[in-house]
């Protein structure tokens, strides 16, 4: 690990709290800004798409795919962000699998709250099985709200009778609008994002008045996992949210699902996307893409493909 990188990418992130309960423009300008910081890949191509009715952008590797689809969901706590924004990720898993992804440009809160995410990420994932992909063949994959996104739309897909894809691989998921979790205490001013304040001020965009006790907005401790898919969870230690990740992986395993929770010290909220600049984001998308590759692979095996 290097500590000199990590305390190098604290302090860039670090920010200060009054910002936390800025105008929602404001706040998507800064997550634009902020993510345009980060390293996309070389050796990946995109071109922009529609999947399920909604704006997408289809990444894939320069050479010929592989077998199987990543249906990508980016982070920006359901109030920001865009398939752009996630590029250092879905592009570092690209290379990294040679699979093709799908990210898909699901409406934003407040101007579209829940479930108008978890609706749009259904019907993404309905296009691709419509389109002929072998469910075995897809993986859900997410960061921060996009990682919360995995588990959510999995759900909306098991309750609509759709069979389950092939693996869920979130990094730094959000997972709990009760905000119940520990971590949001033992971690507050520690995590150089988030501040209790500022997760309610977007989570209550989100909300939109919607009792966050129910098990799309809170599935961490309220959501049945029964049958999904295998898991793989990664957070950073130094995140409010941690918890999530944490009762999650206690949820899934008590459910009978493989989940492996992968945790990394001294690291903050969505880690990976820094890829190129921090050996530790390098290494856990290189752990991400050995999951998605297993669990693709042997689905694929035993569909007879």
């Amino acid at each position: 690990m290097s500590r000199q990188q990590r305390t190098k990418i604290d302090a860039m992130v670090r920010r200060p709290r009054p910002e936390d309960l800025r105008p929602v423009e404001e706040l998507r300008a800064g997550f634009r800004a902020m993510m345009a910081e980060m390293i996309v890949p070389a050796g990946i191509r995109t071109r922009a798409a529609t999947l399920g009715g909604r704006p997408a952008v289809l990444v894939e590797p320069a050479g010929t795919p592989k077998a199987g689809t990543i249906l990508y969901f980016h982070g920006g706590s359901y109030v920001a962000g865009s398939p752009q924004t996630a590029m250092s990720l879905t592009g570092n898993l690209v290379a990294r699998t040679g699979f093709r992804a799908y990210s898909p440009d699901y409406r934003l809160a407040p101007e579209h709250p829940f479930p108008a995410a978890i609706e749009d990420g259904l019907s993404a994932y309905r296009a691709l099985l419509g389109s002929g992909e072998d469910p075995s063949a897809i993986a859900f994959a997410g960061d921060s709200a996009g990682g919360g996104l995995t588990v959510t739309v999995c759900l909306a897909a098991r309750d609509a009778g759709l069979p389950m894809p092939a693996a869920i691989v979130a990094f730094s998921p959000g997972l709990d609008l009760t905000r119940t979790g520990e971590s949001m205490d033992t971690k507050a001013g520690i995590d150089p994002f988030f501040t209790r304040e500022g997760l309610e001020h977007t989570g209550a965009m989100y909300l939109a008045g919607q009792d966050p006790h129910q098990p799309m907005l809170s599935p961490a401790t309220l959501a049945d996992l029964t049958g999904f898919p295998p898991m793989l969870l990664q957070a950073g230690t130094n995140e409010m949210i941690l918890d999530d990740s944490t009762r999650m992986a206690t949820r899934a395993r008590e459910a009978g699902v493989d989940v492996i929770l992968d945790i990394t010290a001294d690291v903050p909220h969505v880690f990976q996307a820094f890829a190129g600049a921090l050996d530790e984001a390098d290494q856990a998308l290189d752990r991400a893409a050995l999951f998605l590759g297993q669990h693709i692979r042997t689905s694929l095996t035993r569909s007879g493909r």
